[in-house]
């Protein structure tokens, strides 16, 4: 039986899955981890025919002690309903496109599948949830997008003003029920501070608070599934079909996404590298060089690639509780990538092979080349792409010289209502809201 601790929980006191992902941050502020992690049996995603069965069969085993299996396979077929296909660039470098959910970013696997998890929660007992969010960009609507309309659940949006693309901050501002969107004066970084503040803070412990930020164990379980998923498709595009071990690039901010990544491989998916892709944002890359210890955060960095624009991510506290300094350092290979740098890259990687980029996924793919070049590893590398082009117009414009391809679920949001209000980077300015 799976159970859940707090990262700063010396005796591991352990809760069910229910808990951990209805409260979202521990009460003394940590992040819950599992006590232990199912080592899979690999035909359970080879066999699989689509994302939804290796999320019934996969899931079906972490969370069987609390979810009967025909109740899950409902909830997993109807949040993950769309797409994610693995694109050959070349023999040795594929791209798993994430983007094909109702927000266009890899959010949307995490997102709908927590919010119908609580929804069947909440409904047993009875009980309402306000969904506290801090966004760098993508989370905010996937989540808005996945909660709006559930019964019992408000969200509640801080994203950076100022700090995220027009597209982006579209989609997060457009009125939907049960949504109230906040333009934050700050970085995320102030956001994802008064978030955590806010469920610590008496005044605000009579309110029943949540998270669907990657610091909920809800949101990482569901993110585990596509690198199974990729792996089930590389296996059908080779001559061999039986497990292979795969090099996966993943454009890094909060390091939610690697973390579902370790997950995976925990479970039993061979990886021999991950690759950690960062822009401006250092500090990853320089703890796993052994130039800055452990929690030695700094300050943003607005970039292009604005959905990773993290200077103390939160996932950082679950990578180095579950793994340690050395394994960390011996597993995870990081670099980071320009803007400069990441626009040639999108220039390249369309002139070369046709295939259009957003800024995140092309940091991604400036990573695995340097990767390559610096290891010499042959091992084939499946980069992520988190979101399509079409979010970031500007980035693609000045990339390309041309506008990216329009895309109905984001043209669609240009006639509709938009709600927002700007507040201060402080605990006192949301919990004025909040009460």
């Amino acid at each position: 039986m799976i159970r859940y601790y707090s990262t700063r929980d010396p005796n591991k006191k352990p809760v069910h899955f229910e808990e951990a992902l209805l409260k979202g941050l521990a009460p003394d502020g940590g992040l819950y981890v599992p006590d232990q992690i199912p080592r899979l049996d690999p035909d359970l995603w080879h066999q699989a025919n689509s994302i939804a069965e290796v999320g019934v069969a996969v899931l079906g085993e972490w969370l069987k002690d609390e979810i009967s299996l025909a109740d899950l396979e409902p909830i997993i077929r109807d949040a993950l309903n769309f797409p994610c296909p693995l694109i050959r660039l070349s023999d040795d470098l594929l791209v798993l496109e994430l983007f094909h959910g109702p927000t266009l970013s890899f959010k949307d696997f995490g997102a709908r599948t927590m919010a119908r998890l609580m929804q069947y929660f909440l409904r047993k007992r009875g009980e309402r949830r306000i969904i506290l969010v801090a966004t760098s960009g993508d989370t905010g609507s996937a989540v808005a997008d996945g909660f709006a309309g559930q019964d019992n659940i408000e969200v509640v949006l801080l994203y950076p003003k100022g700090l995220v693309s027009e597209v982006q901050e579209r989609q997060l501002i457009t009125l939907r029920p049960g949504v109230r969107s906040f333009a934050v004066e700050g970085t995320f970084d102030d956001c994802q501070r008064m978030v955590k503040e806010a469920f610590v803070d008496p005044e605000l412990a009579h309110l029943p608070l949540s998270s669907a930020n990657s610091i909920n164990i809800g949101r990482l379980l569901p993110q585990s599934l596509y690198y199974l998923w990729a792996a089930r498709q590389y296996s059908s595009l080779s001559s061999n079909n039986a497990p292979q071990a795969i090099n996966f690039c993943v454009p890094s901010g909060n390091l939610g996404n690697l973390m579902g990544g370790v997950l995976a491989a925990l479970m039993g998916q061979p990886v021999r590298r991950f690759i950690a892709a960062h822009n401006a944002n250092h500090f990853f890359p320089d703890f796993l060089q052994n130039r800055v210890e452990a929690y030695q955060f700094h300050p943003t960095i607005a970039t292009l690639s604005n959905a990773m624009d993290v200077g103390s991510p939160s996932n950082f506290e679950r990578l180095y509780h579950l793994l340690g300094r050395e394994r960390l350092r011996a597993w995870v290979w990081a670099t980071t990538v320009s803007d400069e740098a990441t626009l040639a890259r999108m220039q390249a990687t369309y002139e070369g092979c046709g295939y259009l980029a957003c800024p995140h996924t092309a940091v991604g793919l400036e990573a695995a080349l340097r990767y390559r070049e610096a290891t010499g590893d042959p091992t084939p590398i499946v980069a992520l792409s988190t979101a399509h082009p079409a979010k970031f117009p500007d980035a693609v414009r000045e990339a390309l010289g041309q506008e990216p391809p329009q895309e109905e679920a984001l043209e669609s949001l240009l006639g509709r209502p938009t709600r927002v209000q700007t507040i201060h980077p402080t605990l006192a300015a949301l919990k004025a809201h909040l009460l």
